[in-house]
């Protein structure tokens, strides 16, 4: 009996006692996993679907910096200096002295570097040696001169009471136009000494190199020591330019128009500028010229364009986009329209002076055509088939076409 019972006591189960430690995740386990399928159930359900495009607004384009005019036109290009020269000796010698550095602010006229005078200054001095002896020379065939006249008349006088030949008179005549001839000649060699000493002056003063206008530094192109010529030497050891100087007063604006646009500009017309450096700051400005010639392979003309407002932060080569205004509405009268809007270029499809874009409706996009006006290769003036503040799609046009699905990404 006691075995039974033994045995019966082992098969009881005893609920008191505490599970195994590895049973107790299990719920949790299961917790989780119903969790991750509901949240990918829930991704399934509400993902995003249709074609991923990025928004644009269409910006009005009216007022661009002005309150009182419209742009017609916007364009893109750069700042450029009408007056800079590259400074170079006359001579060809070696450099002793440079007294510019980049930025210095220099005069008219003022000494900007030295080259060595030695030879030059010796060449001056036997040049004024030799209008010396010259002058000396020309001084002993005068007195000769005068004592073969004197001569002469003697002789002369003597022939007259018959106490000298014909012959002797004719030889002090002689005498007498050879001196005067040697000095005819004694006074152009005087002359030549002159020039030599004039221009060995003009060589010793060309080793002064001056600034040619008033303006600043931009380049310093050599260095004391080095030789310096106006003509370009072989091997590459001399210098043809001395430095850069360029005249801040005569910096002006250059812009390429499409050639499909260059007919709404005109000169003296007013545009305001943003240099790409200050993009908050309107330039004034005016149209100074349109140069009469296209660039073949741009399709572009140029178009000159003064700075109304100078100021220092104004650099040469500075990239600067140019709004060209229309006519300012007159005094009391209705505003003059809009030009239209404007879009980023990769938001419109072109194809010369039309293309097309796909304005947002909801979840799925509208095709459009839209007429095209200027372009500066980031924003496209669009002159009809958008209004301001309508959203367009940005992104791959081979994918979108009318009543597409598309999700907007941020």
């Amino acid at each position: 009996m006691e075995d039974k019972s033994a045995l019966l006591n082992q098969l009881r189960i005893d609920r008191d006692r505490e599970p195994p430690r590895s049973a107790r995740w299990v719920p949790w386990v299961i917790a989780a996993a119903g969790i991750l399928a509901a949240a990918a159930l829930a991704w399934y359900w509400y993902r995003p679907t249709g074609i991923p495009v990025h928004a644009a607004v269409a910006q009005s384009d009216a007022g661009e910096g002005s309150a009182d005019a419209p742009s017609i036109l916007d364009a893109s290009g750069y700042v450029v200096a009408r007056r800079q020269a590259t400074v170079a000796s006359k001579i060809t010698g070696k450099m002793v002295e440079l007294d510019i550095e980049e930025g210095d602010h220099v005069k008219e006229g003022q000494v900007i570097a030295r080259l060595d005078d030695t030879n030059l200054r010796a060449a001056l001095n036997a040049a004024r040696a030799q209008l010396d002896y010259a002058r000396s020379g020309l001084a002993e065939t005068d007195v000769n001169l005068k004592n073969a006249r004197r001569d002469y008349e003697r002789q002369r006088s003597l022939l007259g009471g018959h106490f000298v030949s014909q012959s002797a008179v004719d030889n002090a005549q002689t005498a007498m136009d050879a001196l005067a001839a040697q000095l005819a000649t004694q006074r152009s060699n005087l002359e030549v000494a002159q020039r030599n000493i004039d221009l060995a002056q003009r060589n010793l003063d060309d080793t002064v190199v001056r600034a040619p206008f008033a303006g600043v530094v931009t380049v310093k192109a050599a260095q004391p020591g080095e030789i310096v010529s106006p003509m370009s030497a072989g091997g590459g050891f001399t210098r043809t330019g001395i430095g850069t100087i360029v005249d801040m007063e005569s910096l002006e604006i250059q812009v390429d128009v499409n050639e499909n646009f260059i007919n709404r500009v005109r000169p003296d017309q007013k545009v305001t500028a943003k240099l790409n450096a200050y993009p908050d700051w309107l330039i004034p400005g005016h149209v100074i010229a349109v140069i009469p010639t296209a660039d073949r392979s741009k399709g572009t003309v140029t178009v000159r364009i003064a700075i109304d407002q100078k100021d220092p932060r104004i650099l040469p080569e500075m990239g600067v986009r140019v709004a060209f205004l229309g006519a300012a509405p007159e005094a009391g009268g209705a505003r003059t329209a809009a030009a239209g809007v404007t879009l980023p270029a990769g938001a419109v499809q072109s194809s010369g002076e039309t293309g097309i874009v796909y304005v947002l409706r909801g979840s799925t996009v509208e095709r459009r055509a839209v007429k095209l006006g200027a372009s500066n290769g980031e924003r496209v003036v669009i002159l009809a088939g958008v209004t301001a503040g309508e959203r367009v799609a940005v992104g791959d046009f081979s994918k979108l076409k009318n009543g597409a699905e598309i999700h907007i990404e941020p």
